[in-house]
């Protein structure tokens, strides 16, 4: 059995920032105390000034696989995740084929146990007529179901009022949304291809897949869930005029209804299409300074639950092309923990709320069993950062399969140098541990 002492670390966990040490033992956390003996079977991490975080878990992530490998795959981009602080992962059903079935989603389960050194778990996907096989979900060990409301391919869009009203009112476990409405969309792009062709400039994106259209979705979706009490948790809120929606009258594990922000609404504004174009084409699409700042205050007051990626990697040939050709969403998922430190040290967030926001509130909103905080008897899933030691994004230290990043040329002032999942080291000081992977995510449930 593994023995891991972490000495000298500054613990950020429920709120604080402690001095102190852990002990884990096996896959747990055995001891939490100011000062914890090292013995000869311990291996021991000197942690001098840097921050123990309980890792984050990201519940919106494509990792590709099956069917779509040529832009990642589930052991690239969990290596990914692992590198940047992500021990645990929640993938989406929009591989190919689609993950409509319990074969299908115990397939990717298959390929996870074998391949991924992060903890895992996979949504089930809604289509308009496969609602049997979604019922036979196990909410103990499946994170939830995902309906895409809004603009997708092949039968991935949910868009008949009489199937969502019956998954809303029968699926009795989490049902994650994004939000988007399609005739809206379909109106504005219209409009667009009228005067540009194929070749719209980018950064009409956001008007095409406006405001309005996330909007109308994210209403829709909030009237089912109250019609029937449905659990609902919305993504990517991408505008400010959605944090409306959303309540923070009550605590995180009484909410029914609860919604995501993603890292590229956080870091990014319309402003940035002219220097990065198609990199930051993502759906729901970054929007204004002013839909920025507000999804910020909503994270901050707890209007907006969780902070996630919606990792989603093409290749750049795929990027390259002209708009309508160019597909959405890029990789993320390694830079997620580093880049809300540096927004922490801007000041625009603390460093405690950022491992709540991507650690705690996770947990808690998906009732994870015994993850997501640094606790004695829960699982040793942790990650050490290095506040201060620079570093700059670059292509030779890109883990994505897809080999890019919007936040190359960046410059972040924290580093991730370990991480644990599950007990086992698994990143080192840039470098990866291979051995055993991560564990699959196990839940309370909603019976």
């Amino acid at each position: 059995m593994n023995s891991i002492l972490i000495t000298n670390a500054k613990i950020v966990n429920e709120g604080l920032v402690t001095e102190g040490d852990v002990w884990v033992k096996g896959q747990r956390i055995e001891k939490i105390a100011g000062q914890i003996p090292a013995d000869h079977s311990m291996q021991v991490i000197d942690a001098q000034g840097q921050y123990l975080i309980p890792g984050a878990i990201d519940d919106q992530v494509h990792f590709r696989e099956p069917g779509l490998t040529h832009k990642g795959n589930i052991h690239s981009e969990s290596r990914a995740a692992v590198a940047g602080g992500v021990t645990s992962f929640m993938e989406m059903p929009n591989t190919s084929p689609p993950t409509f079935t319990q074969e299908l989603l115990e397939a990717k389960y298959r390929i996870a146990a074998a391949h991924s050194p992060a903890n895992y778990s996979f949504f089930i996907g809604a289509s308009n007529d496969n609602l049997a096989e979604v019922l036979k979900t196990d909410l103990h060990q499946v994170c939830g179901l995902k309906i895409f409301m809004g603009s997708s391919t092949g039968n991935l869009l949910v868009d008949d009022p009489a199937v969502l009203d019956e998954i809303f009112s029968r699926f009795p476990g989490l049902i994650a949304t994004h939000c988007e409405d399609e005739p809206t969309i379909r109106h504005n792009l219209a409009e667009y291809k009228a005067k540009y062709g194929d070749d719209i400039p980018v950064q009409y994106h956001p008007l095409i897949r406006s405001e309005e259209g996330c909007y109308r979705s994210s209403s829709l979706a909030i009237s089912l869930a109250r019609k029937h009490g449905t659990r609902l948790h919305i993504l990517h809120i991408s505008t400010a005029r959605e944090t409306s929606l959303f309540d923070n009258t009550q605590p995180l594990h009484k909410k029914r209804i609860t919604a995501e922000a993603c890292i590229h609404h956080l870091w990014f504004n319309d402003q940035d299409y002219t220097r990065l174009g198609n990199l930051i084409k993502w759906n729901p699409a970054i929007k204004t300074a002013d839909d920025q700042a507000a999804i910020m205050q909503a994270v901050l007051d707890n209007r907006i639950d969780i902070i996630a990626t919606d990792h989603a990697p093409h290749t750049s040939e795929e990027k390259g092309k002209v708009y309508t050709a160019a597909p959405s969403g890029g990789p993320l998922v390694q830079h997620s923990v580093v880049a809300m430190f540096e927004l922490a040290r801007k000041g625009g967030i603390t460093i405690p709320r950022v491992v709540e926001k991507m650690s705690h509130a996770p947990a808690t909103c998906f009732r994870v069993i015994d993850r997501g905080y640094i606790r004695e008897g829960y699982f040793a899933d942790l990650a050490l950062v290095d506040a201060n030691r620079p570093w700059t994004v670059s292509s030779a230290n890109i883990l994505a399969h897809c080999g890019w990043s919007p936040f190359e040329g960046t410059l972040f002032h924290s580093q991730v140098t370990h991480t644990l999942v599950s007990g086992r080291l698994v990143w080192q000081n840039g470098a990866l541990i291979e051995g055993p992977g991560g564990c699959r995510l196990t839940f309370k449930g909603w019976d």
